[in-house]
């Protein structure tokens, strides 16, 4: 399903044609190609000082970490989310070496997630980025560090057709188009 946008003016195929489904096939198998491919676009990425102040947990569909990982999802995300083939828990380093905080941090993740969702776009495959997890659970579970914070849980996999939700709900966020704000309303 492609839900291509309208804009004020155009913009590049892969920045109009992306979007984030909630249906995937079941634990469709990814390449190592593909999902090195991604995480090198991820790593690629500007950021402050260039201290690239990101890591990745990488799970796939049939490894333990990736079950782990959705029993820590919250709501309706235990739902849609077991079925993608990779689950990525991006997180942000958010104090430097010397105890001092790194206010640029989540910025720069928010950058590293921006080039893995166009790689693998451009790829074919579809990501859905959720907030919706218990992130002190998920420290915990990995033993991250203090200062290294988990912010987002990315499903990446192949999309299946919006009749493989089982949830009403889901199917209709599936199916609605896609929306944002004006641009009036986001410049100052």
């Amino acid at each position: 399903m492609r839900k291509p946008v309208e804009t004020s003016e155009p913009i590049h195929p892969v920045l109009a044609e992306r979007w984030s489904p909630r249906s995937f096939e079941h634990g469709s198998p990814i390449s190592e190609s593909d999902l090195t491919a991604i995480l090198e676009a991820a790593r690629w990425a500007p950021s402050a000082n260039n201290l690239q102040p990101w890591k990745f947990i990488v799970t796939r569909h049939e490894d333990d970490r990736f079950k782990a990982i959705t029993t820590m999802l919250a709501g309706f995300n235990q739902e849609w989310a077991p079925n993608a083939s990779a689950l990525i828990v991006a997180c942000a380093e958010v104090v430097n070496a010397d105890g001092t905080p790194r206010p640029s941090a989540l910025y720069d993740l928010g950058l590293s997630v921006g080039f893995l969702t166009v790689e693998a776009h451009h790829r074919n495959l579809v990501v859905h980025q959720i907030g919706g997890f218990d992130r002190d659970a998920l420290a915990l579970h990995f033993a991250l560090s203090d200062s290294l914070k988990p912010v987002v849980v990315i499903a990446l996999g192949k999309q299946a057709a919006s009749s493989a939700l089982t949830s009403d709900v889901l199917k209709e966020r599936e199916e609605s188009p896609r929306t944002r704000k004006a641009l009036s309303e986001i410049i100052i």
